[in-house]
């Protein structure tokens, strides 16, 4: 796993050990920054779910002002810690190691342009999350949010937001949101 572009172009970053950590495929990850590249430069960016932190340094790589990140499991934690390291982006980053609830919470005075999730696949945390974004009022007025998920997966659009597109990976789907213009 590398970073693609940006000031840490060909850096390579470490992946968290074992089963809990999916990291994101090089195609999803270069599809995700395709979408996205005019809104990276200057962004404020939220990676919840984090795992080894590769998407957020990735933005931070492509001119991202600043990203949180955040994710409970202390292996994650620690990767992250030595991903922004050698990719010399620490000081551009903050590492929250908690729950996604308690993060946003921790962050409810800022506002994102880019907020990231990628959670477990199945079940109901990210709609959960989706929830926790629009209770907290954490995305800019003009700010998107990516949402990895199985092809499969449920996503229950909040009433404040709306889904502006949605992308096929073989079994991998990325949905693009953004607060309703209407």
């Amino acid at each position: 796993m590398r970073v693609i572009s940006g000031s840490a172009r060909g850096k390579k970053l470490e992946t968290v050990e074992g089963m809990d950590t999916r990291p994101t495929t090089d195609r999803v990850k270069e599809s995700v920054f395709n979408i996205i590249q005019m809104r990276v430069r200057g962004a404020r960016v939220l990676d919840l779910f984090a795992g080894s932190g590769q998407m957020g340094i990735e933005a931070l790589s492509r001119g991202a002002e600043f990203c949180v990140f955040a994710d409970k499991a202390p292996k994650a934690q620690a990767v992250i810690r030595k991903n922004l390291a050698a990719a010399h982006v620490q000081d551009r980053a903050q590492l929250l190691g908690c729950d996604f609830e308690a993060a946003v919470r921790r962050v409810k005075e800022q506002k994102f342009d880019l907020i990231y999730l990628d959670p477990p696949y199945g079940g109901t945390i990210l709609n959960q999350a989706l929830q926790t974004i629009e209770s907290f009022d954490i995305l800019q007025t003009d700010g998107i949010i990516i949402c990895e998920s199985f092809c499969d997966d449920r996503i229950e659009c909040p009433e404040r937001f709306e889904v502006l597109k949605q992308y096929k990976y073989g079994t991998i789907r990325l949905t693009t949101m953004a607060l309703r213009t209407e």
